[in-house]
């Protein structure tokens, strides 16, 4: 594929200065406003919604749909911005500046009046995902969905675990140590083993397949104690009858769910997730499908609005959070093509798909 040099300069451009930008969860007002710009420029019909989200359309509206959403916030700490032997350094480079722009970029490349692509840069991914859940009350739903997170250009993601994250509080009557009744932080420490032993699954299972609960904080003395604990938990697991139990171990404990979210997967033979996999090979010469064991938008997405979904964008998820973050140049353009060429494979595929078959992300 021949590239457009200046189109090139552009999209590093336009991410170095997104990246120099600091949007912690809750503060991402000043990226959201550049983006919009530089959306405008490309030639996006483009606004800012209620939550921050921002919100850019191309293409015609009698065709299919095709959305693509990625987060322009970050977790908290500032990294210098800089450019190294074609390697760009910065906190959002990976996650997930740098998936968003190529989206940005594709979109404005790729736009045709046979379909139409929304490209929304979402707030609160990395808190409570105030962004996404925003958009299905106020967006139609599309046909197909792409979520901007760190894949590698060369990979594809149809699937993410889900979470039940919470905590709970004990409180017990002051005792004497010489006393047989248990001690507040007993009783929290007891409850985590309980909670382990509850969750057991075969240790052989995929870890895709089978929960992996985490104990994240514990602390406490003789009558009061807390614990936080985030459960990464498979399709299927039916948080409801978990939490039931979790609430009847004992009358001195009291449960507070943080978040709730169920895991979500685009069957591989899916036939839009074959196309989008086709167009990944053709440009990078090979394709790898896998699933992640995190969380994103897509398990707020994909129960709201059934469609197929794929996640994809440059970067290595290893180098999420880190102070290490950094996206190689030539990947990030490399990601841009690809998702120019899937895009028009994709909504032409969707332009023949029977009707029967739309609605239903797979398993």
């Amino acid at each position: 594929m021949r590239r457009d040099r200046e189109q090139d300069r552009a999209a590093v451009r336009v991410l170095r200065d997104l990246v120099a930008i600091p949007s912690f969860s809750g503060d991402e007002g000043p990226a959201a406003e550049y983006l919009a710009g530089r959306m405008a420029d490309l030639g996006y019909a483009v606004r800012i919604d209620a939550v921050g989200n921002v919100v850019g359309e191309l293409g015609g509206a009698g065709g299919p749909t095709i959305m693509m959403v990625g987060h322009l916030d970050t977790v908290a700490g500032t990294l210098p911005v800089r450019e190294v032997d074609g390697v760009l350094y910065g906190r959002g480079t990976v996650d997930a500046k740098g998936p968003l722009a190529a989206m940005v970029h594709a979109g404005a490349r790729a736009a045709s009046p046979a379909y139409r692509v929304v490209v929304v840069g979402a707030v609160d991914e990395e808190d409570a995902s105030r962004g996404a859940r925003h958009l299905p009350a106020t967006l139609e739903r599309p046909d197909f969905l792409l979520i901007g997170e760190p894949s590698s250009a060369a990979a594809v993601v149809v699937g993410y675990k889900g979470i039940l994250r919470f905590d709970w509080r004990v409180r017990r009557p002051a005792a004497h140590t010489s006393s047989p009744a248990e001690r507040a932080v007993e009783v929290a420490a007891g409850l985590w083993a309980a909670v382990c032993d509850r969750l057991d699954t075969d240790p052989a299972a995929p870890a895709f397949d089978r929960a992996i609960p985490a104990l994240t904080a514990l602390r406490g003395d003789l009558v009061q104690a807390y614990a936080h604990l985030s459960c990464r938990v498979p399709r299927g697991f039916e948080s409801a009858p978990f939490l039931t139990w979790l609430r009847g171990w004992t009358d001195s404990t009291e449960v507070t769910v943080h978040e709730d979210l169920p895991a979500v997967r685009t069957s591989r033979g899916d036939p839009l997730v074959r196309t989008f996999v086709r167009a990944v090979r053709r440009v990078t010469g090979r394709a790898n499908v896998k699933v992640k064991l995190g969380t994103s938008d897509m398990n707020v997405l994909v129960p709201a609005w059934q469609v197929p979904a794929v996640a994809y964008g440059p970067g290595d998820s290893a180098l999420d959070h880190t102070d290490e973050e950094r996206v190689a140049v030539e990947e990030y353009l490399t990601a841009i093509d690809v998702l120019a060429e899937a895009l028009p494979d994709v909504a032409a595929r969707l332009s023949t798909r029977d009707p029967a078959a739309a609605g239903t992300p797979g398993g």
